[in-house]
C-alpha cells in the first residue's frame, strides 16, 4: 500500500498529529529550563546541580529508547505514542507537586522515561505511512513541532513562573501537553503499511553502518552545543550587565519558531539538492549564531540564539529525516535505527549539556561558547564526512520509492 501523498486527508492528519505530539514532548521535557535560577534558589543548589532537572528526564528517555524502538517494531507506532503522551503529561503534574528537590529529580528521571516513546517511533511512522517523495519535508514538518515545543515549554514556564512560582509553571505546560494528547488521539490515524520485524539479527547493521554512525555523533555533538547555551543563558540573562527577570528570559525563547521554519525549509531543500549538501550549511549557520551571542547587547544575543537556533534545527531536521530513509535501504529496522539516533542525541544533551553549569562558574559565558563551538566544530567535521561515504542502493527488501525524491542521497 502507498503512502499519503501531500495534499490527501490522510496526509494533512498524520502531519498535524505529529506536530502536535512534538510540542508535547518537547515542552514537557525542557519545561524546567527556563526556571532554572528559580529552581537553584528554591532548593538552594548550584547552577549546575539545577541543570539535573533537565540532564536527568534526557538520560531516562535516552536509556528508555534503547527499549522503545524495538519494541515498536514488534507492537507497532501508534500505541507507543498515545501511551507517551498521556503518561508524560501526568509525569509533569506530578513534577509540580514535588515535595522536594530529590523527589522532583526522581520524578524527572521518571518522566524521561516515558517521554520515550514519541521520539522513539515518529520518524519511522512518518517513513512508513507517507509517500518517498514526502520524507524529508514531513520530518522536518514533525522537527518543526518539536521546536515550537520547545519555546513553548519554556515561554509557559518563565512566565508563568515570574508570576505564580516555578511549581505552577510546570503544571501549566503539564496541562499543554495533555491537551496535545487529545489532539493527537483524534487525529493520528492507525498505522497501515507497519510490519513487525524481528530486531535481534538486525542489531549489528545499525551499530556498524558509517553513515549512520556518524549522523548519530552528529545528533549528539549538536545536541550538545545547543543544550549547553540554552542551560546556561538563563544565569547570564540574569546577571549584570543584562539583569532581566524570569518573564523575559522565557520571552527569548520567542526565537525558536525559526527553529520551526529552518526545519520545514530544511526538508524541502534536502529533497530537492539532497542532504548531504544541507547538512553542512546548518552547522554553520549554528556557528555563526552563537558567536554573535558574545557581545553584552541584548539584541545582538537574541539576533545570535535566533540563528543558532535555525541552524540547529536545519541539523537536527535532516540527521533524524535521514537516519530512517538510510536504515530503510540497509534492510535495518527504521524504529530502531531512529532510537539509536536519538540515544546519542540525549546523551549528548545529558552529558555534555550538562558541562554547561561548570563551564559557567569557571568562565561565565565566554567559556560556555567555547564549550558550544568545540562541539559545533565537530559536528561540521562529521557532516563534511558524510559526503564520502557512498549512497546505498535499494535492496531487494526495500522499496524503490525510498528514492524517490531526485538527488535526495541516502
Amino acid at each position: 500500500m502507498t503512502g499519503y501523498r501531500a495534499g490527501e486527508p490522510g496526509y494533512r492528519r498524520v502531519v498535524l498529529a505529529l506536530f502536535a505530539a512534538g510540542v508535547a514532548t518537547f515542552a514537557l521535557l525542557y519545561s524546567t529550563q527556563a526556571v532554572l535560577p528559580e529552581l537553584a534558589a528554591a532548593f538552594r543548589v548550584t547552577p549546575a546541580q539545577s541543570s539535573w532537572s533537565l540532564s536527568l528526564a534526557t538520560i531516562g528517555l535516552g536509556l528508555t529508547l534503547l527499549v522503545t524502538g524495538p519494541l515498536s517494531e514488534r507492537i507497532g507506532r501508534t500505541r507507543l505514542i498515545h501511551l507517551s503522551l498521556t503518561l508524560s503529561g501526568l509525569a509533569g503534574l506530578a513534577c509540580a507537586a514535588a515535595p522536594g528537590w530529590h523527589a522532583l529529580l526522581m520524578l524527572r528521571l521518571v518522566q524521561g522515561v516515558t517521554l520515550a516513546g514519541l521520539p522513539a517511533v515518529a520518524t519511522a511512522y512518518l517513513r512508513e505511512e507517507l509517500h518517498a517523495e514526502t520524507h524529508a519535508r514531513a520530518a522536518g514538518l514533525y522537527i518543526g513541532g518539536t521546536a515550537l515545543g520547545g519555546m513553548a515549554g519554556r515561554l509557559i514556564s518563565g512566565g508563568v513562573a515570574e508570576v505564580l512560582g516555578w511549581r505552577w509553571a510546570l503544571a501549566a505546560v503539564a496541562l499543554v501537553g495533555l491537551g496535545c494528547a487529545a489532539v493527537v488521539a483524534v487525529l493520528l490515524p492507525a498505522s497501515r503499511n507497519f510490519v513487525a520485524r524481528p530486531t535481534a539479527a538486525m542489531t549489528r547493521r545499525a551499530l556498524t553502518d558509517p553513515a549512520l554512525l556518524l549522523l548519530y555523533a552528529i545528533g549528539a555533538c549538536a545536541m550538545g552545543a545547543f543544550v549547553s547555551v540554552y542551560n546556561a543563558i538563563g544565569f547570564r540573562l540574569t546577571s549584570a550587565p543584562l539583569s532581566l527577570g524570569a518573564g523575559a528570559i522565557g520571552a527569548v525563547f520567542l526565537v525558536y519558531p525559526l527553529g520551526t521554519v529552518s526545519s520545514a525549509l530544511a526538508g524541502r531543500l534536502a529533497d530537492r539538492y539532497g542532504r548531504r549538501a544541507v547538512l553542512p550549511f546548518g552547522c554553520a549557520l549554528t556557528g555563526i549564531g552563537l558567536l554573535l551571542t558574545l557581545p553584552d547587547r541584548l539584541p545582538v544575543v537574541i539576533a545570535g540564539l535566533a540563528v543558532m537556533t535555525a541552524g540547529f534545527f536545519v541539523v537536527h531536521g535532516v540527521a533524524s529525516g535521514w537516519v530512517p530513509a538510510r536504515a530503510h535501504l540497509g534492510d535495518v529496522p527504521a524504529g530502531q535505527a531512529a532510537s539509536l539516533y536519538l540515544v546519542a542525541y540525549y546523551a549528548g544533551s545529558s552529558v555534555f549539556g550538562s558541562l554547561a553549569g561548570a563551564a559557567w562558574t569557571l568562565g561565565a559565558w565566554p567559556a560556555v561558547v567555547l564549550l558550544a563551538a568545540a562541539f559545533v566544530a565537530l559536528t561540521g567535521l562529521l557532516a563534511t564526512s558524510l559526503r564520502r561515504i557512498p549512497a546505498l542502493a535499494p535492496t531487494p527488501r526495500s522499496t524503490t520509492t525510498a528514492a524517490a525524491a531526485t538527488g535526495s542521497p541516502r
